[in-house]
């Protein structure tokens, strides 16, 4: 490729064509590919680079805590766990159709690790996707009061096609926190999908609000058109914990070694 073609590309901001284009003049000369195949080819190769580099955009908004996947679950340690519902999920044909999805079950029984690979998966087909815990909606919310934010906190949580509300019921939130919680659920309801997860019982909702009625509301309007998954089983983290110290505890000790050597 000579440098005029380079520059040009550049300009006009082609860089999956130039990076293909060598290969591509070669596979076109080498295989007599009409004018309309190779520049079918090229085409293809700027269109990929552009939707990787969009991907990876929608990934890092995200705000993902870890970047989970469906192939990296252990679907054998909780058989409770409805795989083909999981999968279903994850074709995400709930957030098309602007339904909802809720969690319940206890701490670490894969439902953050869930949520966050359905969201990933949302990705990949073009969502836009926001995964927050609810302490984070919260701060988000005090600190927009606190700098007197013209509303740009809540255009954040409307903005995405798939909002994650992960750790519902870990301990009570601060005052007002079933407003902010409620003002989001509503402006969503019926328009974008919401998916949360709660380690507590719905009835609980209220104390971990402080707000008995907002906790109503929530609930009222985001159970509608919700899909609810209740997990049980044993821990995942206690698992991998019981596993390490079961592992720690057949590694010879140093006064083995010694005894061992004859020291």
């Amino acid at each position: 490729m000579n440098a005029s073609v380079q520059t040009s590309l550049k300009q006009l901001r082609l860089s999956g064509m130039a990076q293909s284009l060598d290969v591509r003049l070669q596979e076109a000369a080498g295989n007599s590919l009409t004018h309309g195949e190779f520049l079918e080819l090229i085409l293809q190769d700027e269109l990929l680079v552009r939707q990787d580099r969009q991907r990876q955009r929608r990934l890092k908004a995200a705000q993902f805590r870890e970047l989970k996947t469906l192939e990296d679950f252990d679907w054998q340690f909780n058989p409770s766990i409805k795989k083909k519902l999981v999968y279903d999920l994850a074709s995400g044909r709930f957030v098309r159709e602007a339904r909802d999805c809720l969690w319940l079950g206890p701490p670490g029984t894969g439902k953050s690790h869930l949520c966050q690979a359905i969201g990933y998966q949302a990705i990949k087909m073009g969502f836009v996707v926001l995964y927050r815990s609810i302490f984070d909606v919260v701060r988000d919310f005090l600190e927009d009061e606190a700098f007197a934010g013209e509303n740009k906190v809540l255009a954040k949580y409307l903005k995405p096609d798939l909002l994650i509300v992960d750790d519902m019921g870990i301990k009570q939130l601060p005052k007002r926190s079933g407003e902010y919680l409620f003002e989001i659920i509503l402006r969503r309801y019926e328009t974008k999908s919401t998916m949360m997860t709660s380690n507590r019982p719905l009835e609980d909702w209220g104390k971990l609000l402080g707000d008995v009625p907002a906790a109503t509301a929530i609930l009222d309007r985001f159970l509608h058109h919700a899909e609810i998954i209740t997990i049980t089983g044993r821990s995942y983290r206690l698992k991998d914990r019981a596993a390490k110290q079961a592992e720690q505890s057949k590694e010879p000790t140093t006064h083995d070694q010694d005894k061992n050597t004859g020291s």
